[in-house]
């Protein structure tokens, strides 16, 4: 592609991002490209799913009369056979094409040359591209490249007009109800009947939703006082800068304070909120207007202005939210929406009000969404296309089983999911019969059932549900909470307060384990690929000081308890573990001649999530004490598939039969060693695969406390022999949703129907 070609391709984009509607972009792309590519016709039609038609929505050089009524059935003419092909159709005497079709209203049969480009969006047809000459000739694989990028950019732009609940692409927004669904990625199961509060991050201009204003003179007051609050700030700027900046580098803030006077962009703000908007959001929309404006233009220097006007913007707003923090005030009937929640953000809410959480990013196997499934909150995640600004206070249902949201849902929609929503009450008031029973299968096999832990609500609910012990204490929690490293004695405490909860049960704690989507707010790693990078053993190895100092606040925590496991994760190589033992042998002595007591030495063990561990079992076996597995980065890196990725989320499962037979061998190479091998993942908290887990012959699961009941009724109702039969027939199957489909026909045809999260009824729309 040409630098011409790249800088209007540039333009184009530009101009559709900046455009207020799906009618203004698709007619900036077809005069854009028609002149671009000097062709007589370029047109765009769009697939009409309703309808199972192709609607001709914006055309240079067809009969502009025909735009909005000519349409084509799906398998109809040349523009029929891209979307049917989904690929590329290049010709050079269209009319003597067997598919061409005569359509006397568009006036096209004098266009002989013709190239149609797909509009795909997720391997699904949105709509056609296309471009026409009088003259007869092949189109340039220059040509066709220029069109699947613009292609590429304008399949986002319909998505999300298709998504967005105001917008209808084929009707007038008038004639669309406001209800509408989405589809995400079940994070946490459950049901939830709410509205939307939307939690976005502080001086960030673009998630700052759309809000009506309460009272209108409060909110000009408010943005006056911030105005004032930002001026004085860059007077003083400019002061601090006198001596070391010259005059014409410390023009910058003189040009700030033009803008911040009351004629300038306060004028505009203020316009805005008398319009009805709060002062956060006027803010958004005038400075989103003047940085389109300022990146059409063709001057570079005025281009660079939009990041000091960005810049002018967040400083306003961050001013507005330090007199303004209704945004997180929750009732009981909250449901928490936003592009990504971390957990830190997550559990500094009072957790006990959020109904549920609904994110446009992320993933099932988050860092937040396990702590999330921890509380028993519905979670969905990966919603990409909720159009969150526009959300705040709407009234919502939220299907965390199907992954599924409905926005403004109508009445007969919200009476169904109350009746679901007493369904589940009535199963969880069944569930808590089994909170005193062991898991003991009805052919006599017991089954030692583990809790999860990591904020104290999980203790309290483990021991409530007679969990044998702490299978994975996740020790980054207590970091991620804190504005800073936590000190020895901090940990000390926490760590004793977890010990204590379980005294003469064994207790697993993982040293920290940050990186990827756990990351500390004080000690942020910015990385490419941080699946793949410096993360778990890998970051306290590279900082022995924060791991001596976890380690002998652990052992100084277990002294008269001897309940302590330790946990290494992410280990890769056999060099990790042998520095660890090292580290570990070196406080152990250390802390016993400084307390003058002895201190029971912890079994060691390390977590099976890198692919490489499952082929050094027997190295392995020779320096820890056992083996847990981690099977959400396993499934992740066996599969190859970022777990933390909406667009990969059907790819990644944990009853792909590459995990089922790798679990199945690693377990016996496990027991061929004398080690104890157990299961800390997401998989172990659900019924269906617990069971095979339980066949295979892991001598200990450990999961969310919100799903040992469900996993204990399963195990009390599966005999082993029909676990093993279970197990030696989906190991020969090679599909991970034959396999889910089989598990679920066992658990429906014997009375465990309610165990598998499918089993809710599907309510139609």
């Amino acid at each position: 592609m040409s630098n011409m070609q790249l800088e209007t391709l540039r333009r184009i984009v530009q101009e559709i991002n900046a455009s207020t509607s799906l009618h203004e972009s698709l007619d900036i792309m077809v005069n854009h490209v028609a002149e671009a590519m000097h062709v007589d016709v370029c047109s765009i039609y769009l697939l009409d799913e309703r309808n199972h038609r192709y609607l001709l929505m914006a055309s240079k050089g067809l009969n502009p009369e025909a735009v909005g009524h000519v349409s084509l059935q799906l398998g109809e003419g040349l523009v029929g056979l891209v979307g049917q092909r989904e690929e590329i159709v290049n010709l050079d005497n269209a009319p003597k094409h067997e598919r061409f079709l005569y359509l006397p209203e568009t006036g096209e049969e004098i266009y002989n040359s013709f190239l149609g480009v797909p509009v795909m969006y997720r391997r699904k047809v949105m709509g056609v591209l296309v471009v026409q000459n009088k003259e007869s000739q092949d189109f340039s694989e220059a040509a066709e490249s220029f069109l699947v990028t613009l292609c590429a950019q304008l399949s986002g732009v319909i998505a999300h007009a298709h998504a967005v609940g105001n917008i209808d692409v084929f009707r007038k927004p008038n004639n669309l109800p406001a209800y509408k669904t989405f589809q995400g990625v079940s994070g946490s199961g459950g049901i939830a009947l709410g509205r939307a509060v939307i939690l976005y991050p502080p001086a960030d201009l673009g998630a700052v939703p759309d809000r009506e204003a309460d009272d209108i003179s409060e909110e000009l007051q408010l943005l006056d006082t911030a105005l004032d609050s930002v001026r004085e700030e860059i007077k003083h700027l400019d002061d601090k800068m006198q001596h070391a900046l010259m005059a014409e580098e410390r023009a910058l803030f003189s040009v700030f304070l033009r803008m911040l006077d009351e004629n300038a962009l306060p004028a505009e703000i203020k316009e805005q909120i008398r319009e009805g908007n709060w002062a956060q959001g006027a803010v958004r929309i005038v400075i989103d207007n003047h940085v389109a404006r300022f990146a059409q233009m063709e001057d570079d220097y005025l281009r660079e202005r939009v990041a000091d006007l960005k810049d002018l913007g967040r400083r306003i707003l961050a001013r507005l939210q330090v007199e303004d923090a209704n945004h997180r005030e929750l009732t009981d009937e909250s449901i928490l929406i936003g592009e990504e929640i971390s957990t830190a953000a997550l559990v500094e809410l009072p957790v006990d009000k959020i109904a549920a959480i609904v994110t446009s990013e992320g993933a099932m196997n988050s860092h937040m969404v396990i702590v999330a499934r921890a509380l028993g909150i519905p979670t969905v995640v990966g919603v990409t296309e909720l159009p969150i600004n526009t959300l705040d206070d709407v009234e919502m249902i939220v299907d965390a089983h199907q992954g599924r949201v409905f926005i403004n849902p109508p009445r007969r929609l919200r009476t169904r999911y109350k009746e679901i929503q007493k369904e589940e009450e009535q199963i969880a008031k069944d569930l808590r019969q089994y909170e005193t029973k062991d898991a003991i299968t009805p052919d006599g096999v017991a089954v030692r059932l583990f809790v999860n832990t990591g904020l104290m609500i999980d203790v309290v609910r483990g021991v409530q549900r007679g969990a044998k012990g702490v299978g994975l204490y996740r020790s980054e929690i207590p970091f991620m909470l804190r504005d800073r490293f936590p000190g020895e004695e901090e940990q000390r405490a926490i760590y004793r307060q977890q010990l204590s909860h379980f005294a003469n049960k064994p207790v697993v704690m993982r040293t920290l384990d940050i990186g990827a989507d756990k990351d500390l707010p004080y000690f942020s790693i910015e990385e490419d690929n941080s699946a793949l990078g410096w993360r778990g053993i890998r970051f306290t190895l590279d900082h022995p000081e924060i791991f001596s100092s976890q380690i002998r606040a652990m052992l100084k925590a277990s002294i008269g308890l001897n309940n302590l496991h330790i946990l290494l994760p992410m280990v890769t190589s056999v060099s990790e573990v042998e520095e660890a033992l090292y580290l570990l042998e070196r406080d152990w002595v250390a802390v016993q001649e400084e307390e003058q007591v002895k201190i029971t030495k912890p079994k060691i063990g390390i977590m099976v999530e890198v692919p490489s561990v499952l082929y050094q079992i027997d190295e392995f076996s020779e320096l820890v004490d056992f083996f847990s597995v981690g099977s959400n980065d396993l499934t992740q890196y066996l599969l190859a598939v970022d777990r933390n990725n909406p667009r990969v989320a059907s790819v990644y499962s944990h009853l792909h039969p590459a995990i089922l037979r790798a679990l199945s061998r690693l377990v016996q190479d496990c027991h061929r060693h004398n080690k104890p091998i157990s299961i800390c993942g997401e998989m172990a908290g659900d019924p269906i695969s617990a069971i095979l887990l339980m066949a295979m012959g892991f001598n200990t699961l450990s999961m969310s406390s919100s799903n040992i009941l469900r996993v204990r009724k399963a195990i009390c109702h599966v005999p082993m022999s029909d676990a093993q039969e279970l197990l030696a027939h989906v190991l020969k199957l090679d599909n991970p949703l034959v396999v889910k489909s089989w598990l679920e026909r066992y658990f429906r045809t014997h009375g465990l129907g309610d165990m598998v999260k499918s089993a809710t009824r599907i309510v139609s729309a």
